[in-house]
């Protein structure tokens, strides 16, 4: 990524930064918009932000829509270039374009620009609940194969249907059991949330199987003891060893049957990937509850050097983003980043203390102060 524009997006009015590979720091106070930058360049990746939940912040207060652009290199070997455009709209769908051709659909610039995001909140994966670490994986599911953001579309959409429906049932059938015109209703919407969910699951399995060995390697360089991370897929689904999509759908498919009354009773879908979690440990503890402060920062980062290592595997080399990580780390594990990363094809870095930032992350600095972005002298 060569070039990065804004218009109304968060906390400026207008931007226009000139970046291009290798390391740039962003460095400025706190609340002075360095963040505004990297979450722009996120958003032109995922469509999401990892500071909030909707959309609704990222346009200026005052300001009826917010433009982010880029200027991206089609891949390694392909040195076309592409702009990328989001505009995002108050009470309004939101607008994508690619090389100023609008497309039909906004998710479909989705995988144009990869990014790896690491952030004071990815602690929250490690220490949080279920659904950060749900989140995490599907995102890097969806970094991997982009297509997948519309299976997780889909599946989002059909899990409100069916949760609409079970809600409109609960209480009205004797013994939680539905009429037998309500029972095929929520047949098809079972056998929808198996087709989707099954696809969403052998996904998640494939990426958290390939992801463990680059995380263990990454926890083992961050951490200087305790140093054995690993990760296991959580389901009350049961699943056979190797299971294909197929399996995977029955197996699904057979739970929600299981679990029909308590669906029914409670008004809510009990069974599928929503419900699912990743089991992350040091050694022979769950990470969760037993990890030290310092040992949950070396995973969540380790999770993140995990998943850049697993994308070059790929053969994708996505922008990897640290935002606001050096003031929480030790100057070791500090070191240990800065060198694990120098690499990377392009590392965008911003931090309140530009000492912080250690010797070996070189390379240019902009200033960020008064919703201005200037080159640092």
């Amino acid at each position: 990524m060569d070039h990065l524009q804004l218009v109304d997006f968060r906390s400026y009015t207008a931007v226009d930064v000139a970046l291009g590979a290798g390391v740039v720091v962003f460095v400025g106070a706190n609340g002075q918009g360095k963040t505004n930058l990297v979450e722009a360049v996120e958003y032109l990746s995922t469509l999401g932000s990892h500071r909030v939940a909707s959309d609704v912040p990222l346009v200026r207060a005052g300001a009826e829509r917010a433009i982010a652009r880029a200027r991206v290199q089609a891949g390694l070997e392909d040195e076309r270039q592409l702009q990328l455009e989001v505009e995002i709209s108050r009470g309004k769908a939101n607008r994508a374009r690619l090389n100023r051709s609008p497309v039909r659909r906004t998710r479909e610039i989705v995988g144009v620009l990869r990014t790896v995001v690491f952030s004071p909140e990815d602690l929250a994966v490690v220490k949080g609940d279920p659904s950060e670490r749900r989140r995490f994986l599907d995102d890097l599911v969806v970094s991997r194969w982009p297509r997948m953001a519309g299976v997780r579309a889909d599946y989002d959409r059909v899990l409100r249907q069916r949760n609409t429906l079970l809600k409109s049932l609960s209480g009205r059938s004797r013994g939680g059991s539905p009429g037998a015109d309500a029972a095929a209703t929520l047949d098809v919407w079972d056998s929808h949330l198996a087709r989707h969910g099954a696809e969403l699951v052998e996904a998640r399995l494939l990426t958290l199987a390939d992801l463990v060995p680059h995380l263990a390697k990454a926890y083992a360089d961050i951490a200087p003891t305790n140093s054995d991370a690993s990760a296991e897929y959580v389901t009350a689904v049961e699943l056979a060893p190797d299971a294909d999509r197929e399996a995977l759908a029955v197996a699904l498919t057979d739970a929600m049957t299981a679990r029909r009354g308590d669906e029914v009773a409670r008004g809510v879908s009990l069974v599928g990937p929503h419900r699912d979690d990743v089991l992350l440990s040091l050694g022979v503890l769950p990470a969760r509850g037993y990890a030290s402060h310092g040992e949950s920062w070396s995973l969540a980062l380790a999770l993140r050097l995990g998943s850049l290592a697993l994308l070059r595997s790929d053969g994708v080399e996505p922008v990897l983003v640290l935002d606001d990580v050096f003031a929480e780390l030790d100057a070791t594990r500090r070191q240990r980043l800065a060198s694990m990363v120098s690499g990377a094809e392009q590392v965008l870095v911003t931090a309140a203390v530009g000492g912080d930032v250690p010797d070996v992350l070189d390379g240019r600095r902009f200033r960020v102060a008064n919703g201005e972005v200037t080159p640092d002298a």
